[in-house]
């Protein structure tokens, strides 16, 4: 330990460790039903997310770190730049317009909530679990 160390209290580097949640990629179009006939049972969970934005990224992060992992729902995961078509199908199928970051809670087969960018991180998921 140095002087300024110990004259300014040099912090110790802590290690958090990385929170992964159980994502499903969502690559096609066949899972939009899948995910319409799943959400009979529990809440389905689309998260569009643009592995070009900053924005994006930093939601994702925040979003990550404040998810409850004891949730029941299907969580999907979409990178728009990879699959704009299911991107577009979802805009078409459920009738909401496409933003990203977004987030959509699908239950019985419709949208029972959607928001996006900053908003997504204060979504209370009890409601609708």
């Amino acid at each position: 330990m140095g002087i300024f160390d110990s004259v300014f209290g040099k912090k110790e580097k802590t290690t958090k460790e990385k929170k992964e949640l159980p994502w499903i990629q969502l690559t096609s179009l066949d899972q939009l039903e899948t995910i319409t006939e799943n959400s009979k049972y529990k809440p389905q969970v689309i998260y569009k997310h643009s592995s070009t934005c900053g924005i994006s990224r930093m939601v994702l992060n925040i979003f990550t770190e404040s998810y409850d992992m004891d949730l029941d729902i299907d969580l999907y995961f979409l990178t728009i730049q990879s699959h704009r078509d299911v991107s577009k199908a979802i805009e078409d199928k459920f009738g909401v317009r496409h933003e990203s970051p977004q987030l959509l809670i699908i239950k019985n087969g419709e949208v029972v909530f959607h928001t996006s960018h900053g908003a997504i991180s204060d979504t209370d998921f009890t409601k609708y679990v």
